[in-house]
């Protein structure tokens, strides 16, 4: 099988193997717009809706070629193939990206720019990425996109922003204009469409945990900022890891921790339904809905048949019933972090820090609030923090 990317100057722009890869094709797959390019003709087959690669796979063993944009493993048909064949099965001869080309037009330093995929995923997305000065190239997903974006630019504070609206980069029907979100009056866009953006606006969301509580959907029920900046040094966040957020909430942990390092994932656990609505809504806010989840139920019973993580939060209503459950379900190396405010739950860790070790940290917070005509300490309630790995 021969992967190849294909860009809108069609065979013209192929390299030499590329071009008698698909010469001695007996099928030749790809979307509509790259059959025509290629002038697949009786050879061609079109990808099926909704998508999947089974259709390629039945044809294993003959001469193959799949064809996508650009770069095949750039959001594209070459990671899901990848992850099925062989290697011995495959090979791939890529064009340059939709991403590079944009940035070659732009004059645009691709290291210092933030690519993203919207043609698949909400534009709450952006969200992390808004910040004054940043520079983004998306690719969208229709012509009637770029408008959307712009709307949502602005409604997030970022209307200044300039978008540069990018057609068939790479091909004779190629067409750059640009125009600022908050005045969008482009009109008859066609796909396949890129879309730059020179962020201009305020300065976006912190990328530190413990963002304001103001962002997020809930009823008082959240772990507070400071906390949640405590509680997510102490869970380490890394890379591609599944959180259980025990007690989820409003999913603010959840939140923080998938946003803390590329690919993270969490399941939050509430038992309710008007909570999880709220986790569901930060998850959606935040643009995390492929990488956050809630089960409603109650721990451990809602336990049961989950993916085991690499971390565990317990933010609240930890008892002897869940501790053991969690304990004894989870594997050695996974970190366990568990807030108390009750006396009695705090009691219950310190005999647990007693028996497995881990760290114990008491948490005395106080803000400056009126007092008469002057200020003073308003203190919160004391919390305890206990975390272990397993």
């Amino acid at each position: 099988m021969t992967l190849i990317g294909l860009g809108e100057d069609g065979l013209a722009g192929l390299t030499d193997a590329s071009r008698k890869a698909l010469a001695e094709a007996d099928v030749i797959f790809g979307g509509a717009r790259h059959l025509a390019l290629c002038d697949a003709g009786a050879r061609g087959r079109e990808w099926p809706l909704p998508f999947s690669v089974e259709p390629v796979l039945e044809h294993r063993g003959r001469a193959l070629v799949v064809l996508a944009s650009g770069d095949p493993f750039w959001h594209g048909v070459g990671g899901s193939l990848a992850q099925v064949l062989d290697p011995s099965e495959w090979r791939c001869f890529p064009a340059p990206s939709c991403m590079t080309l944009a940035a070659a037009r732009l004059g645009w330093r691709l290291e210092e720019v933030t690519t993203l995929g919207l043609h698949a995923a909400p534009f709450e997305v952006l969200l992390p990425h808004l910040a004054d000065g940043a520079r983004l190239i998306c690719t969208l997903r229709d012509g009637a996109a770029p408008a959307a974006l712009a709307d949502y630019l602005t409604a997030q504070g970022f209307g200044a922003s300039r978008l540069t609206v990018m057609e068939a980069l790479g091909g004779p029907r190629e067409i750059a204009r640009a125009a600022d979100a908050a005045t969008f009056d482009l009109s008859d866009i066609a796909a396949p469409v890129v879309v730059a953006i020179a962020v201009s606006g305020s300065a976006g969301i912190s990328h530190a945990p413990g963002r304001p509580e103001a962002l997020f959907a809930h009823d008082s029920q959240i772990t507070k900022s400071p906390m949640r900046a405590l509680t997510l040094a102490a869970l380490a966040p890394r890379a591609g890891e599944l959180l259980w957020d025990v007690g989820g909430g409003s999913g603010s942990v959840s939140v923080e921790w998938c946003l803390a390092a590329p690919h993270a994932q969490s399941i939050a656990i509430e038992p309710r339904e008007s909570r999880c609505e709220n986790i569901t809504e930060n998850a959606r806010r935040f643009g995390l809905a492929g990488r956050m989840r809630c089960v409603q139920g109650t721990a451990p019973d809602a336990l049961a048949d989950l993916p085991l993580p690499a971390a565990v939060f317990l933010g609240g209503g930890a008892s002897e019933d869940v501790l053991q459950a969690i304990w004894h379900r989870i594997t050695p190396g996974t970190r366990l972090v568990a807030n108390a405010v009750a006396l009695e739950t705090q009691a219950l860790l310190i005999r647990w820090h007693g028996i497995h070790g881990g760290q114990l940290l008491r948490i005395d917070l106080a803000q400056a609030a009126p007092l008469g005509t002057m200020q003073g300490w308003h203190p919160s309630r004391p919390q305890l923090q206990w975390s272990v790995t397993r």
